[in-house]
């Protein structure tokens, strides 16, 4: 017998026993090796994630890594034994958003793991066996736990469309802005800027192939306002209009922050003036999913050094309070079942 966690609701939440749920016809039973948590965790402890996007009672968990261990009718057997993620969105798969491999717009409703299907902080996840992505053999299972916002990165890299030799920058150096220095640098850029607002970040930032680094500081220097390509990472207050500024006539911005209500937006005479293309990024659909698996079995990510903290499944409240600290000392943060 394993333990779970369970939201009951909002700031009330529960350790108990769990029991794994035997896989269906097309399901997998996964055991979970490790399972990481982002503010959107915390956004459901809190009780402020937007209505319609969680569901109480709630065992929470969406970024996670684990090994096959049983498999339901339909579902082939070699899959036992493998290392694996999984998707997220629980689409309905015969939908034209699906069909079109939007399945994050899927046109069924949201659905997802941990949000309001239960998620992985448990011994075990029963899941669809089509979610699932295989993983080399020998991959690190607690770098994998981290692939779930990578690929999210990824869709925000594909959306972008750096070619090898444009100017890229990255605003934000959370997990997030550091997955997304890795995906653009790993298309050859003439120039890769990271904006952030933590100087401690720098290094890390020019360990990952960033060739420049700045603050968003006042007192210093304008930023520079001729970049191809930006990736916005940071669901600041200000994040989106920072972002945009940095773009020459004709770029390309992505966003992917989701900043608290009453956040500054995007000037639509300076989007048609300076004919900016912009685009946003909710979740990961499949070929995000792929092209992160490919990219980190070829090992051109290296989730590793963001991990700051790794703590047994009963230490939630504890992993949730870290989560929300502050402290620059605190990066990505993961539970051990």
């Amino acid at each position: 017998m394993s333990t779970a966690v369970v939201i009951e609701a909002p700031g009330e939440h529960r350790l108990t026993e769990h029991t794994p749920r035997a896989p269906e016809a097309g399901e997998a039973l996964v055991r979970v090796h490790a399972v990481g948590i982002c503010g959107s965790d915390r956004e459901v402890y809190q009780g402020n994630r937007p209505e319609g996007y969680v569901r109480y009672p709630l065992t929470p968990g969406h970024e996670w890594s684990g090994t096959v261990q049983a498999v339901g009718a339909g579902v082939p057997s070699g899959l036992v034994g493998r290392k694996v993620v999984g998707e997220g969105f629980r689409n309905c798969q015969v939908c034209d958003r699906c069909h079109a491999g939007e399945t994050t717009l899927c046109g069924a409703g949201y659905e997802e793991t941990g949000f309001t299907q239960p998620g992985a902080m448990a011994g075990t996840l029963t899941l669809p066996a089509r979610l699932l992505h295989v993983l080399p053999d020998d991959c690190d299972l607690t770098a994998a736990a981290l692939l779930e916002p990578a690929a999210c990165i990824a869709a925000a890299a594909i959306k972008a469309n750096a070619l090898p030799g444009e100017r890229v920058a990255v605003v934000g150096t959370g997990t997030l802005g550091m997955f997304a220095v890795q995906f653009l640098r790993a298309g050859s850029p003439a120039e890769l800027l990271v904006v952030g607002t933590r100087r401690d970040r720098e290094a890390l930032s020019r360990q990952y192939g960033a060739t420049g680094f700045r603050t968003k500081n006042a007192e210093g220097p304008p930023l520079p306002g001729d970049f191809d390509v930006v990736i916005e990472t940071a669901g600041s207050a200000d994040a989106a209009r920072v972002s945009a500024g940095l773009l020459r006539r004709g770029g390309r911005l992505v966003l992917t922050g989701i900043p608290a209500p009453g956040a500054q937006g995007l000037d639509p005479t300076d989007l048609v003036v300076r004919q900016l293309e912009v685009h946003t990024v909710f979740g990961a659909p499949p070929d995000a999913w792929a092209h992160t698996v490919r990219v980190f079995a070829a090992g051109l990510l290296d989730p590793l050094p963001l991990v700051t903290h790794e703590l047994p499944l009963q230490e939630f409240p504890q992993a949730i309070e870290l989560v929300g600290s502050g402290d620059p000392k605190v990066g990505k943060v993961l539970l051990r079942p």
